[in-house]
């Protein structure tokens, strides 16, 4: 029986993220995804123009049938939500949910490149900081990242030199992780080698610290976030290695830049992941 993992997160009808990242990614590495949206958008918040149909009244009559339905998952990843109400009920579905045996992911979704989304408020990151800390893994970005520690983010940000790079960021990593057994893997950084920008992600746990990057390839793309945090929830919930998880992580969105459009800037629509879900099989 394949296993199951709880999605919550948001259901975008373009920018290739959240749920329909999440979905393929999960089945085509042979788990379940039991999706619980938090809110339903014409297209992804990084357009110009969308609707949002937020979920925040659904939410709790989700966890209400699924409890009602005797369901049990091996996995619960988090991902956007529509305000703070939202992580409150996420916090009611891990009272129902979160047993023994069973793994948290939470991807703090508040921001990127150093400016918060619409829906972010002091109190809504009080929140996430609260539900990050009942996590296993946390897949932040560096804007998240700081976000969640009080952190000048343009000071880290402006670092190149790699060694620097992971000790500040390890900084930051040791306030959110409180002396507690869960792993953080920020997620995107830049950093110089050999005089290559590269982009990489960044795991620590209590005994080691690892960054894994390739050539940084064009502008900056959605949805790449969600879909390493679902190959992470894949791996997870299948029971590979965490390093090889992330490795591979790592390797498939690299895939997928190179088989999209090339652009220098910002691309809403998300990039060409579909053609390279094989290689999570």
């Amino acid at each position: 029986m394949a296993k199951k993992v709880a999605v919550i997160n948001d259901l975008s009808g373009f920018g290739k993220c959240s749920l329909t990242a999440a979905i393929p990614v999960l089945s085509v590495m042979g788990v379940q995804p039991c999706p619980l949206p938090t809110a339903i958008l014409t297209a992804q918040t990084g357009y110009p123009d969308y609707f949002c149909d937020d979920y925040t009244d659904h939410m709790e009559i989700f966890r209400k049938n699924w409890e009602k339905m005797g369901a049990s998952f091996d996995g619960i990843y988090t991902g956007f939500v529509a305000g703070e109400e939202q992580i409150r009920n996420i916090f009611r579905f891990l009272d129902t949910f979160y047993k023994k045996d069973v793994f948290l992911i939470v991807d703090p979704v508040m921001g990127d490149d150093g400016e918060v989304y619409d829906m972010f408020t002091p109190k809504l990151c009080q929140l996430m900081k609260k539900l990050a800390l009942k996590a296993d893994i946390i897949t932040p970005n560096l804007t998240e990242l700081c976000l969640l520690t009080d952190s000048d983010y343009e000071k880290i940000h402006n670092i190149n030199e790699k060694e620097r790079l992971i000790e500040e960021v390890g900084r930051l990593v040791d306030i959110i992780c409180e002396d507690v057994s869960r792993t953080v893997i920020v997620t995107g950084l830049h950093y110089m080698e050999n005089g290559i920008l590269m982009m990489g992600n960044l795991s620590f746990d209590q005994e080691h610290r690892s960054l894994v990057g390739v050539p940084k390839i064009g502008g900056s793309y959605s949805g790449t976030g969600d879909l390493f945090a679902s190959v992470i929830a894949g791996g997870i919930a299948r029971g590979d290695e965490l390093n090889d998880v992330i490795k591979k992580a790592g390797d498939f969105l690299n895939a997928s830049i190179l088989a999209s459009p090339q652009t220098e800037t910002y691309c809403p629509d998300g990039v060409e992941f579909e053609q390279c879900l094989g290689m999570l099989i």
